[in-house]
């Protein structure tokens, strides 16, 4: 049976939950649940804070887990990213009062704040950036006003928390981060996890596409199938209606609208867009 960790709060959490609920996987009733049995799929869910999970997961604990990779790299835990998810996307970046520092390079020898000490260290080492780094649990940005630090390094997905208390981020990002799915480094992939990454990533297709019909004449189908080619190509069918066709293709979800406007200036009509629920590619 597949063990799989779930962040139970945070940014991360409902649209890991969404995500495996779209997945076929059984979700939990209420956020008290910290483990879910789902006989059906033949997998544990476990519901960790979404920092233990990398973890658990490089300790062979659990076989997968659903995290960021901001915390995957600060864990500095023996376990590997094997899908990106395309959710929780973020930066993690350096940030200082308005025209203090240029660069990180202007840091060296200063005392940086973080929640990444992992992820921070290992950059500043890699870049050759001789600066203290001072570990807080929480929120950094005050750590400058009170005297603790002299910048800080934090997860930005706007800036407007930073902004709120009068800094501003500048040099190059540390990291980008996402939502990924990770195992152990260099264990075997089991039948489980296998059926997991085809099904996430079928969400993840189905996402990023929608089926495309119209009816369109025969004689200009070659000028159809060029804007919507489709995967291995699209489904073309005779109309009832002589010297008419049907088609059906998978288009990609942003631009359809171009698509649709494309198809109609060649003459398609009763052009349909519907949504993908799920899609193995």
């Amino acid at each position: 049976m597949l063990r799989l960790a779930v962040p139970n709060k945070g940014a991360l959490a409902d649209a890991a939950q969404t995500i495996l609920k779209e997945a076929g996987y059984r979700p939990r009733k209420d956020s008290k649940e910290l483990v879910v049995i789902d006989p059906e799929n033949s997998c544990e869910l476990f519901f960790l804070r979404p920092r233990d999970i990398a973890v658990y997961v490089g300790e062979g604990t659990l076989d997968a887990g659903i995290t960021g990779r901001d915390m995957l790299f600060d864990s500095g835990a023996p376990a590997e990213e094997v899908v990106p998810l395309g959710f929780g996307g973020s930066t993690f970046r350096f940030a200082a009062p308005a025209g203090r520092y240029g660069s990180a390079a202007d840091l060296s020898g200063l005392r940086i704040a973080t929640s990444y000490s992992g992820l921070l260290g290992k950059y500043l080492a890699d870049e050759g950036i001789d600066a203290r780094v001072i570990k807080l649990d929480g929120a950094v940005e005050t750590a400058i006003r009170l005297g603790v630090a002299d910048a800080v390094a934090d997860v930005v997905e706007t800036g407007t928390t930073l902004r709120n208390v009068g800094l501003e981020v500048f040099g190059e990002p540390i990291a980008h981060s996402e939502a990924v799915l990770i195992k152990r480094s260099g264990a075997p992939e089991t039948n489980g996890f296998q059926q997991l990454i085809r099904r996430l990533q079928g969400v993840l297709v189905a996402r990023d596409y929608v089926m495309m019909d119209y009816d369109i004449r025969a004689e200009r189908i070659d000028e159809a199938i060029a804007i919507t080619p489709g995967v291995e190509g699209p489904t073309v069918s005779p109309l009832h209606r002589e010297g008419w066709v049907a088609v059906r293709a998978m288009v990609p979800r942003k631009g359809h609208q171009q698509i649709m406007d494309q198809l109609w200036e060649i003459g398609a009509k009763a052009i349909l867009v519907t949504a993908i629920y799920a899609c193995r590619l």
